[in-house]
């Protein structure tokens, strides 16, 4: 069993965050797949797929480690009335991922743990890159391109 209960618990935030973001995205990629938006569903199932990838990566790092790979009771999924309001529900799940994932890098360089270190940075620069597309996606909407 490893030892560090602080990296031990920032794999478990990281596990549970990924599996309630598969499960928002999946809930939304339904819902705007009900109003018609085909092409709305199918970029949010890529995100489930993504956030699916993160959380068995994040599931084997914790296997080599010893770590019990135990998410934690997901949070409620947050759909939206609207494209613009799912898509700012989004924009705050992927700021908290953004967070954490910092947190996680630089307690791992404090710790010397390079290669759970490289695990957090690869995920983190997907969130960030989560985070650009939703804003991008929500400055289209504000100028009236997308619905």
């Amino acid at each position: 069993m490893y030892s560090d209960p602080r990296l031990s618990g920032y794999l478990t935030r990281a596990l549970s965050h990924e599996l309630a973001a598969v499960q928002q995205y999946l809930m939304q990629a339904r819902l705007v797949g009900l109003w018609g938006m085909a092409d709305m569903s199918a970029r949010l199932r890529e995100d489930v797929n993504e956030e699916l990838v993160h959380a068995e990566r994040l599931m084997e790092r914790m296997l080599v480690l010893g770590i019990p790979s135990n998410a934690t009771q997901l949070p409620a999924v947050r759909t939206g009335r609207s494209v613009e309001e799912m898509l700012q529900i989004d924009r705050e799940l992927e700021i908290e991922a953004v967070r954490l994932y910092e947190d996680a890098v630089h307690y791992c360089a404090r710790i010397r743990d390079s290669e759970t270190q490289v695990l957090f940075a690869d995920i983190l620069q997907d969130e960030l890159g989560h985070l650009g597309d939703l804003d991008r996606m929500l400055t289209e909407i504000q100028k009236g391109a997308m619905p």
